[in-house]
């Protein structure tokens, strides 16, 4: 009730929308890679093709722009560290799945039924075989993963049994 009192005082100055967002960036930064108009089928198998060329992994990374978890993942992957070993091993494709009722088909594609959250990530070989069918849909709390793990989770991947 003191708290309500005093924020009704105006000696309570609650953050700005703008502060809270650059608080929530300086903890980790966040992107809007996810476009519900890309032809997401076509830059699967285009990633997939490139990948065989250049020896690669595909990163899919099925998520959202509504997703915070996504935005979270795919902003540390903008970031030069990441960018720079990602574009080393991997191609990635962001895919829009939005309220996991969009897309479904590419992640049936590569052995799943369905989209337990957001984000999914999927990696695959470049000849298209899910190689994280345990882990992958346990990225719907990237945005609150330590830099360093999620770093190394790419950087050091094995395949799973």
């Amino acid at each position: 009730m003191r708290f309500l009192l005093f924020l009704l005082a105006g000696l309570v100055v609650l953050p700005s929308p703008a502060v809270l967002a650059e608080k929530a960036e300086s903890e980790h930064p966040e992107a809007r890679p996810f476009d519900d108009a890309a032809d997401a089928m076509a830059e699967v198998d285009l990633a997939l093709a490139r990948a065989l060329i250049a020896d690669k992994r595909v990163i899919l990374v099925l998520g959202a722009n509504w997703c915070h978890d996504s935005r979270g993942l795919a902003g540390w992957f903008s970031q030069p560290r990441f960018a720079e070993m990602l574009t080393a091993k991997y191609e990635i494709v962001y895919v829009d799945v939005g309220h996991r009722d969009r897309n479904i088909d590419i992640a049936q594609r590569f052995g799943l039924k369905a989209i337990q959250g957001t984000p999914t990530v999927l990696v695959l070989s470049p000849q298209g075989d899910l190689l994280n069918r345990k882990s992958a849909p346990k990225w719907r709390d990237a945005a609150s993963r330590e830099e360093a793990d999620i770093f190394a989770y790419f950087d050091q991947f094995t395949p799973e049994p």
